[in-house]
């Protein structure tokens, strides 16, 4: 099933180990674009609106305070996209999100399918979005308005509730590099691209109706607008 329907706040699972994957992940492609909305502890709320000091619900590890929030502009609209940066278009319920969002094609999701266990061995792998176009209708598209992304970041790497049901990476602080009281080892692995896509044909081939993440909607009390 294609659901993320495991324990929210149980320990930190182990992270998928393939060769090649990479080490680290770039601060624009960890980006999530404006107008996401976000499960923190005063409900959904757009990415935009999150600052340094409030907490968002994590997939692991439960309400975390935001410690440094990055804004950025990939493309100011002032010339063509280039079509590598072009953002995709997820239709709602295609990743368990209740709402259509955008993505940009580097940015890192975390899903769970039987053809992920079947395939790595684990039901859970990390992929960049670009993997996942033709999926359930995900396509690129090119944008026509300004694409600003914010990423937030944490004490640890984090997997945060997005539109209502989807999950996304986001880094730990740069602020916290050098500190080793405070450093925390990075949970999360990501497929390299070619990886990826073999799954996503898999999970093509094996599809199943798709369910949102849980969210405690007892903590955060959030009312789906």
């Amino acid at each position: 099933m294609f659901g993320l329907r495991k324990g929210l706040f149980g320990g930190t699972r182990q992270t998928i180990e393939t060769t090649g994957a990479w080490d680290g992940l770039p601060g624009v492609a960890s980006g999530l674009v404006s107008g996401t909305r976000v499960a923190t502890r005063m409900g959904w709320r757009p990415v935009e609106a999150i600052t340094e000091g409030d907490e968002v619900l994590t997939f692991d590890h439960g309400l975390q305070t935001v410690i440094e929030v990055r804004r950025e502009v990939v493309w100011s609209a002032t010339t063509d996209c280039p079509e590598h940066l072009w953002p995709l278009h997820v239709p709602a319920d295609a990743l368990g999100n209740l709402q259509e969002t955008h993505l940009l094609p580097e940015q890192h999701v975390l899903v769970e399918s039987d053809a992920a266990e079947d395939f790595l061995g684990d039901p859970f792998a990390m992929l960049p979005a670009e993997a996942l176009v033709g999926f359930r209708g995900i396509t690129r598209q090119m944008p026509t308005e300004v694409i600003e992304v914010v990423t937030l970041h944490f004490r640890r790497d984090e997997i945060v509730f997005a539109n209502i049901g989807a999950l996304f990476y986001q880094p730990k602080s740069t602020c916290l590099v050098g500190d080793l009281a405070d450093t925390v080892a990075q949970d999360y692995t990501a497929l390299p691209i070619c990886t990826a896509r073999e799954l996503v044909e898999m999970m093509v081939l094996d599809d199943q109706p798709v369910y949102p993440a849980e969210v405690d909607e007892a903590l955060l009390e959030v009312a789906v607008a």
